[in-house]
């Protein structure tokens, strides 16, 4: 009956949609599908995505695609949900760190017949693995500056460091950045010669000289050096960077379409620099955005997915994306286009994401996020000695995994 209800819940959106356009009523395709994005309203992603499903269905007029909109943590849980009650979307757009979770509970099919991975940037193809068919490359942190203050990037965190200082101020500071999500940690681990997980890829590695000395650096930063906020989030560190108040800003390629309509020119971008006590380039985690399909599909959806999927990710698409939300393509033969090349936001946002590490999509991964996070921001509070937080950082992620 769940089943049914939903069914009905769904095909009444599409023949409001068919509707809003002007539209006979008429009975479902086969090919009929449900669609859920991760992408959100700020910088235009979500009106991207709709604009995507509308061509294509005037491309196919039989064909109707119900979208959904989610934020990133409702998209894994309610598709985790509706998967264990029967009634899943057939398509998802979405996040690496989703694959993990997904897999390991079997509601997603592998996509090889899909795409030909060969035709995609390495980097953002899942490590080798076949549970996403890659959308945009990137995802990854890199540096960015407001030209008005600072005329050239600092190449060295001593350099990062003394013009930071140069700029904290009267309530403005020098560099802003998320200090409580350890995805701004894993970067500097890189750049101290650490990494989070194993040879094995599954076992972590978080009780290390070198995660110490990455949590040391941020500290110092903020208690030492007094160049960034204290308990800085994320809407705290944008919203200082967009008002002026902050020099430099570590932030992911996803805010560049935004920042660059208001600061223009005035935007800089860079790689991180390099650490200046291991000579060593930080190492942010690089993925994009995916599709990923439900094992759930019908034969009938799957070749709408494939439709979908191969419309969406052909070259035409690939460049409007780079022009419509400045990110990087996933497609290898995009990755040459003079919007890519003649373009100092997007060539400086490549050389970033050259120098970054592919994110992990195994399921383990969550474990380490999770085990990561308190000990990183009660070291960021003041509330943590450094030397302790590592091994607590481990036996949480041993212990998380082991419930698994």
């Amino acid at each position: 009956m769940k089943r049914f209800i939903v069914t009905l819940l769904v095909l009444t959106v599409a023949v409001g949609l068919a509707a809003a356009r002007g539209e006979a009523e008429r009975p479902a395709h086969p090919g009929d599908l449900e669609f859920w994005t991760q992408e959100g309203e700020a910088d235009g992603g979500f009106q991207y995505v709709r604009s995507l499903v509308e061509r294509f269905m005037e491309q196919n007029e039989e064909i109707r695609i119900v979208l959904g909109d989610k934020g990133t943590e409702d998209l894994r849980e309610d598709f985790q949900n509706a998967a264990i009650a029967g009634n899943p979307p057939q398509l998802l757009w979405t996040v690496n760190d989703h694959a993990g979770p997904f897999t390991a509970a079997g509601i997603i099919r592998p996509v090889d017949d899909i795409y030909n991975a060969d035709e995609f940037i390495q980097s953002v193809v899942m490590d080798g693995k076949t549970w996403g068919v890659p959308i945009s490359a990137g995802n990854h942190l890199m540096l960015m500056y407001n030209r008005t203050m600072i005329s050239e990037p600092p190449q060295t965190t001593d350099e990062l460091i003394e013009l930071a200082i140069e700029h904290t101020r009267d309530g403005r500071y020098g560099l802003v950045y998320d200090s409580t999500e350890p995805f701004w940690l894993v970067p500097w681990l890189g750049g101290f010669g650490g990494r989070v997980f194993a040879d094995d890829g599954v076992t972590p590695t978080l009780n290390t000289p070198e995660m110490r000395a990455a949590l040391e650096f941020l500290a110092e930063l903020q208690f030492e050096h007094e160049i960034v906020p204290i308990e800085s989030d994320y809407t705290t560190a944008d919203s200082l960077f967009k008002e002026g108040k902050a020099a430099m800003i570590i932030n992911g390629d996803w805010t560049l379409s935004v920042y660059r309509r208001l600061l223009g020119d005035d935007l800089g971008v860079a790689p991180l620099p390099v650490v200046s006590a291991t000579g060593l380039r930080p190492a942010p985690y690089t993925s994009g955005k995916y599709f990923m399909v439900s094992r759930e599909a019908t034969d009938e959806q799957l070749e709408t997915v494939r439709e979908f999927i191969t419309f969406v990710t052909s070259e035409e698409m690939q460049v409007e994306m780079v022009e419509e939300l400045t990110r990087l393509p996933a497609r290898l033969s995009v990755m040459d286009h003079p919007l890519i090349a003649d373009d100092p936001l997007l060539s400086g946002s490549a050389r970033q994401m050259a120098y970054g590490t592919p994110m992990p999509s195994v399921v383990q991964m969550r474990a380490v996020w999770d085990a990561m996070k308190p000990e990183m921001n009660l070291v960021l509070t003041g509330q943590r000695d450094v030397a302790d937080a590592p091994r607590r950082m481990q036996e949480g992620a041993v212990s998380t995994i082991a419930d698994m």
